[in-house]
């Protein structure tokens, strides 16, 4: 429909379709992602639910669903391949998250401290891992694991040639991706790698936010570097520390890509790199199991709202602790 409008000067402009009304067009204008997420968000998580509580193949088309009520989540629970994962989720989502923030806040503070230049360009260099796409990270180390020609073998090969080091490497290259014991350690070291610079940039932004007199009234009274990380930065990190580390727990328990790609889509060697997230995945399209992957998955949400309010409950207890001394 087209309609005529007078602009200044008396030229009639024809309009393709008529003004929105004030009270329709928030509406019109927000229809865009409405639709995407009723159709992309909320469907599939309402699907996967439904979906939990019935036994489906795809290939046989609906009609071959049926109702199995709590036998999905019994089949999970008995699983042992299913709590294999978990436990190796777990053990990838501490080891490489502590290590995250244990790296991340001391190179915060010593960024903070440097020339404007140089922040901002070690900044930018520590955070290209985090933008960087996950297929090309966990290929480029599939490569620098290699066991004969891999970067990290032969430096840990030119290393044992030192006196001092020699007791403390094998003497030969290490099949990283090849023996269950070396492939949660290399995918940590992967996840690491690719999510450190983005703790560092959460921190390096708070750390923006604490006022310079707070440190300045310090070394007057006579406080040492240590004192002042410890009494002032600290306690004024700890809201983006509860944020970052939230982060690191959501994030850690549902990793795929890295173990994905440097395991094959397999796990790994005993199934040593099996997380939750790839266990599902294998569970639905390698087993043709849609419903007992829907369960596991909604089990794998309730243990990550579990940890998310445990971690919000200890830095919480944290804060009254202090507030109350």
């Amino acid at each position: 429909m087209q309609t005529a409008t007078t602009v200044p000067g008396g030229i009639k402009r024809r309009r393709l379709f008529p003004a929105l009304s004030p009270t329709w067009a928030p509406y019109v204008l927000l229809s865009p992602f409405v639709v995407l997420f009723l159709v992309f968000g909320l469907f599939p998580l309402a699907f996967s639910l439904y979906l939990a509580f019935h036994s489906w193949q795809p290939a046989s088309g609906l009609n071959s669903m049926h109702f199995v009520g709590l036998g999905n989540f019994a089949f999970a629970l008995h699983d042992p391949w299913f709590w294999q994962s978990m436990r190796n989720t777990l053990w990838l989502a501490v080891a490489a998250g502590v290590a995250q923030h244990v790296v991340a806040i001391p190179l915060a503070v010593f960024l903070q401290g440097a020339t404007r230049r140089v922040r901002d360009l070690l900044t930018g260099a520590y955070f290209v891992p985090y933008i960087t796409s996950t297929v090309a990270v966990a290929i480029l180390f599939s490569s620098f694991f290699a066991l004969h020609h891999g970067l990290l073998n032969q430096l840990l090969l030119r290393l044992s040639h030192l006196p001092l080091i020699r007791a403390w490497l094998p003497g030969h290259a290490i099949d990283w991706l090849g023996r269950p014991r070396y492939v949660k350690p290399a995918i940590a070291l992967v996840v690491f790698w690719r999510y450190v610079g983005f703790n560092v940039v959460l921190y390096l932004a708070a750390l923006q936010t604490i006022s310079v007199d707070l440190y300045e009234a310090a070394e007057l009274d006579g406080a040492n570097a240590w004192q002042r990380f410890w009494h002032i930065t600290l306690p004024a990190l700890k809201p983006m520390m509860w944020f970052a580390v939230t982060l690191s727990v959501i994030g850690g328990l549902q990793l795929f890509d890295e173990p994905f790609i440097l395991t094959g889509g397999h796990g790994g060697p005993d199934q040593a790199g099996m997380t939750a997230a790839l266990y599902f995945y294998r569970e639905a399209f390698d087993f043709d199991d849609f419903g007992g992957a829907s369960a596991m998955s909604w089990i794998l949400f309730g243990f990550i709202a579990l940890l998310t309010w445990s971690t919000s409950r200890a830095f919480a207890s944290k804060d009254s602790g202090e507030s109350e001394a």
